[in-house]
Parts: structure tokens; sequence; C-alpha cells
């Protein structure tokens, strides 16, 4: 498995909870784009339309090698996942009014899968307790370097 990219903001800005291993449908051009890492997922969602499961704002550029039928860079991509794991991620944005978000992409036997989780958001004061406990761990490591 080789990771091509990841959201650190997502661990940042939500509380996540459970993940979920997404291949994607894509053209040409865009998985040759994906193996060059060419990729960004910082602002991808997954919205849920007519029970299928969609990535929308995942940025894959263009394939430099393209022609005429390059790809569009920020379209709706549709997710291949199980008619349960939709199911669960539909009852999660709904009716526990949750998000779900992508934090990375990765090569696996060949084929370009998405993970995504459902998370919720996290408050500022959630975040400044975030950031203290890194800064604390940070500290710690640095101290048990030095001794």
């Amino acid at each position: 498995m080789k990771v091509i990219a990841r959201n650190k903001k997502a661990s940042f800005n939500y509380f996540l909870e459970e993940k979920f291993e997404a291949g994607i449908a894509l053209k040409g051009t865009e998985i040759k784009s994906i193996r060059a890492g060419k990729v960004s997922i910082q602002d991808a969602y997954v919205r849920i339309k007519n029970t299928q499961a969609y990535i929308v704002n995942m940025h894959i550029a263009k394939y430099k090698e393209g022609n005429q039928f390059n790809h569009d860079e920020t379209r709706t991509r549709k997710l291949l996942l199980h008619k349960k794991e939709i199911i669960k991620l539909h009852n999660a944005l709904q009716l526990e009014r949750k998000t779900i978000v992508a934090t990375q992409v990765y090569i696996k036997e060949g084929l370009a899968k998405l993970e995504i989780a459902i998370g919720t958001g996290k408050k500022l004061h959630d975040k400044r307790h975030t950031l203290k406990t890194k800064d604390q761990n940070r500290r710690l490591e640095k101290i048990h370097k030095h001794t």
C-alpha cells in the first residue's frame, strides 16, 4: 500500500470515528495523475445522492502528457462502496448530523483507494486542547531525547 495524499487537517478539525475504504470511479488520465502524486483532498467531503456516494472537491491535477481528452480537475467522482456502507454513511449524515471527510488516498494492489471517515466537528476549545497536548508530547519527547 503506497500512500499518495493525506488530509492532516481532518483529524485537527474533526473527531474521527469510523473509517471506510472506498474505490474511486476514475477516468484514464486521472489514475496517471494520482500515481504521479498530483492529488489534493484538503477540502474533500462525501455527499450521498440517489443511494450513491460521491466525493466532492477532490482535486486531481491535469495529466501533463494528456491531450484534449484530459479530465476536469475538481469534478465530482463516484465512490465504490457496499450498499450497507452507503446506508450507514447516509444515516450518519441525515440522522446524526455528522460529516464524512476524506482522510487519505493510496494505491492498493494497483487500484486507487480513498479512506473516508465519519467525523464530528470540533469546537474551538477542542482544537486548543489538541494543540496543547501535541505541544506537551513534543516537549516530553525532546526531554527524553536529551537524557
